[in-house]
């Protein structure tokens, strides 16, 4: 691990806005505040809003900016990209802006039953091969309402076309209600079905995909407590580009 890395892993250590667990520590450790975010950390009963793959938090930051009444957290295992965004809350005295170092498969041993209103999936890995490790597959869903209030929104933004259809078709599956599905958020139709505010709020990648002619999918669904969730049993072509640190993996053009 370089020089830099270690630096910052050893501040965030320091930061008030951080809580570090990832699975080899919370293997052992339970998480006290499981339960008590409002009273305990944030001071208010104002609605919990979660990004899950946080990255560098810009997200997160940039909601909590805009969102005085709601509270935030940004999720995310990586905690050298976290410390970008955790001291910029730190910086601007974002007092609704926390970040949670930690894996996101054992995300449901941070909160308790209702705790969360809101999840914000923010370009995460398609996973195209691993259909278990995609952060919208019923897999993960399935933790997510442990926690969140019945009929919770999800949101993601892609720059994946296989991760957009493959999340609309478990969707149709699973008759999940959906509030908007576009798979141009910056073109006419996106335009319409969303408001100024899911446009306007960029983060790195998101621009670089937009720079490169990829155009941004935006899908916002609600997730009710006690809906079946069924995989989609249909062959999805892959993404006929390598993203950030993505790869194939393989020379087939479809998968499940």
């Amino acid at each position: 691990m370089s020089k830099g890395k270690l630096a910052k892993f050893a501040e965030m250590e320091q930061f008030r806005n951080v809580f570090q667990y990832p699975f080899s520590v919370v293997s052992d450790v339970s998480f006290p505040m499981k339960g008590t975010w409002h009273r305990d950390y944030f001071h208010n009963e104002n609605p919990i809003v979660l990004e899950l793959g946080c990255g560098k938090g810009e997200y997160t930051v940039d909601l909590a900016r805009r969102y005085p009444e709601k509270n935030f957290i940004g999720v995310d295992i990586k905690g050298a990209r976290m410390w970008t965004g955790a001291k910029r809350a730190l910086e601007e005295g974002l007092s609704n802006a926390a970040f949670l170092r930690t894996n996101i498969e054992i995300i449901d041993r941070f909160f308790a039953e209702d705790e969360v209103d809101e999840i914000w999936l923010t370009f995460s890995d398609p996973q195209m091969k691993n259909p278990r490790k995609r952060l919208s597959s019923s897999y993960f869903l399935e933790r997510y309402r442990r926690f969140l209030k019945d009929g919770g929104l999800i949101h993601l933004k892609t720059d994946s076309q296989f991760l957009f259809t493959y999340t609309q078709a478990l969707l149709e599956a699973s008759a999940l209600p959906a509030a908007v599905i576009t798979d141009d958020l910056y073109g006419e139709e996106g335009t319409a079905l969303t408001s100024d505010d899911v446009r306007q709020i960029q983060t790195y990648y998101e621009k670089m995909w937009i720079s490169r002619g990829i155009s941004i999918k935006y899908l916002c669904f609600e997730l009710p407590r006690k809906a079946p969730l069924t995989e989609p049993d249909i062959e999805i072509p892959l993404d006929d580009y390598r993203s950030y640190r993505r790869d194939k993996r393989s020379g087939s053009e479809t998968h499940k």
